[in-house]
């Protein structure tokens, strides 16, 4: 299936050490994924994108980000190569496709846009044809009327934009300087993540049937909100991983590590599957949490409902993600990074790796 990448850093990084350079970068995982175990769709080659929010203050260029499809496989596509060699953003989300809804085309490669919000997703949503009436009676006819191609990934990022809109917030509108805030983006992206869950269940997917994988991400061009969620509670969701650093850093011809010269973390990576084989430099994050990136600063709360595990020592299989190439096998180290959680979440969170 798919992966993603995020960047989100102080400075603007040139994509060509995101998209192309790394001998494992996202291109080349679309073609030669060390850590897929799907022998059904061994490639990710139905499509790419790679949207980017360009310097601020530029009232001739806007607050929108731009976004870069195509249908070709991303390694074969001359055009993203020369891109990424010349284009600099500080905000990046790049998306290689594997589908499994929809038809290739343009209107279903990720990351769709609506004004100045990007989203994509990397999983299913699982009987997705049996309640995908519910979307369409769910939500306003400004969303439902978004909604240009035919993959289950679209509407769920319909759903969050109606989501977003009935809390208060219109996705239309400028967001500010600041954006329109974590806390709404998260809490409307809990919301999304909830409709999808019960709606499944109401169409009689029980424990036994498919589950729903659901990562997700999300940005406003300030804050960035990532899912790692999977309808079950054996189970694990599909591989998510994240990395901060001082700065990301070529020490050989397409080697890379993350640098870290103090605690800052001036460069923020969250990836499906890590840009470097360096064990240090990724923290795995857990099934069923939401991971968001502010000013910089990495939080990370538990997804609490039924399928929730308390008991952090019940093991989850990952036999259901690993068919579907959607588990990588990374070892989460002992030391790594900063994880700041707000004190109101400190209980019951899930144990994280903090250094020292």
């Amino acid at each position: 299936m798919c992966r993603f990448l995020i960047y989100k850093g102080r400075e603007p990084l040139l994509l060509a050490h995101l998209l192309t350079r790394p001998e494992h970068s996202i291109i080349n995982q679309s073609y030669d994924s060390r850590l897929r175990i799907d022998t059904r769709r061994p490639i990710n080659g139905d499509g790419f994108g790679v949207g980017y929010y360009t310097p601020e203050g530029d009232s001739e260029l806007g607050d929108d980000p731009c976004v870069f499809c195509g249908t070709t496989p991303a390694w074969n596509n001359l055009n993203l190569a020369r891109l990424a060699e010349k284009t600099k953003s500080s905000l990046v989300f790049a998306h290689v496709r594997a589908s499994t809804a929809g038809i290739l085309s343009e209107s279903n490669c990720h990351p769709f846009e609506f004004h100045t919000l990007m989203f994509m997703h990397n999983g299913q949503i699982a009987n997705f044809g049996r309640i995908k009436r519910k979307f369409v009676a769910h939500m306003q006819d400004k969303y439902f009327l978004f909604v240009q191609g035919g993959t289950d990934s679209e509407w769920a990022f319909a759903l969050f934009l109606d989501c977003l809109d009935r809390l208060g917030v219109d996705p239309a509108t400028h967001p500010g300087p600041t954006g329109f805030g974590q806390e709404v983006i998260r809490k409307a992206m809990l919301m999304t993540v909830g409709y999808i869950k019960d709606w499944g269940r109401s169409c009689g997917q029980g424990e036994r049937d498919e589950p729903s994988l659901l990562n997700f991400a999300v940005t406003d061009g300030h804050s960035v909100v990532v899912t790692r969620y999977i309808t079950s509670r054996t189970e694990e969701a599909a591989s998510l991983h994240f990395s901060t650093g001082s700065k990301f850093i070529e020490y050989n011809p397409g080697q890379y590590r993350m640098e870290r010269r103090d605690r800052r973390q001036d460069v923020v990576l969250v990836a499906s599957e890590p840009l470097t084989f360096e064990r240090n430099d990724w923290v795995t994050v857990p099934t069923n949490s939401i991971l968001t990136i502010y000013n910089q600063k990495v939080l990370m709360h538990p997804i609490v409902d039924e399928y929730y595990q308390t008991d952090l020592s019940v093991p989850r299989s990952s036999n259901f993600a690993a068919s579907r190439g959607l588990v990588s096998p990374i070892v989460e180290p002992q030391v790594h990074t900063n994880v700041e959680l707000p004190p109101l979440e400190r209980e019951g969170r899930r144990r994280l790796s903090v250094a020292v």
